[in-house]
């Protein structure tokens, strides 16, 4: 499994992938912004360039060739999306505590990056991942309408929960109002995120692998 890992880091990515995350998070210093779109760099610039990567670099035909499973290559696969979503996500949480200490008085018209903001954003890139595994591995080539479909769905899911946070007074009173103050409702935010994100991921491989064993390569 390690060296599968391995060898999807050293052909689907550049090193400018493993910085790209300190840029991103570095985003979340810019006062009042909409957070939501840090995480959302990972959907638009890691994963479409890292699929192509694969499939220029035939990563496919070279994997089959490897004395491994079908599912191997797939749980590998995977765990690399997700070590990359976390870094993302870790970052970009580290700069957002540096956030609320520059501006601690800020009035937000989006969310502002506490625990339950980062539980939101665990749920948009399991519905990211949810979407776009199972129906990448169809194929297991064929990325463009994979990835156009599972960053439709994030944006959709971050569009709509942003407008809930705005419109909605109950959720708005969650994230802006007297449920800041609540860390227990934070940290339960939080790890429901953390626990979707996980059955969205398990949910994604087996449906993926299902997939891929049907898939004839030539």
């Amino acid at each position: 499994m390690y060296n599968l890992i391995m060898k999807d880091l050293k052909i689907g990515f550049s090193p400018w992938f493993f910085a790209l995350p300190f840029f991103t998070g570095a985003l979340m210093l810019i006062p009042g912004w909409v957070f939501f779109l840090v995480p959302l760099y990972f959907c638009w610039i890691t994963v479409p360039n890292m699929f192509g990567g694969f499939k220029s670099q035939n990563d496919l035909m070279y994997s089959m060739i490897l004395p491994v499973t079908k599912k191997d290559i797939v749980k590998a696969r995977i765990t690399v999306i997700v070590i990359l979503e976390l870094l993302h996500l870790i970052v970009a949480m580290i700069f957002g505590l540096f956030t609320l200490r520059l501006y601690p008085n800020l009035i937000y018209f989006f969310f502002e990056p506490h625990l339950g903001f980062w539980g939101l954003c665990l749920i948009m890139l399991a519905i990211f991942n949810l979407i776009l595994l199972p129906m990448y591995y169809k194929t297991a080539y064929k990325y463009g309408a994979a990835t156009v479909a599972s960053i439709t769905a994030a944006m959709l899911f971050a569009g709509l929960v942003q407008w809930a946070g705005i419109s909605q007074s109950w959720v708005h009173d969650i994230f802006y109002g007297s449920g800041l103050e609540n860390t227990g409702l934070q940290v339960s935010i939080l790890i429901a995120g953390i626990v979707i994100f996980a059955g969205c991921n398990l949910m994604a491989y087996r449906m993926a692998v299902r997939r891929f064993q049907k898939v004839e390569i030539l």
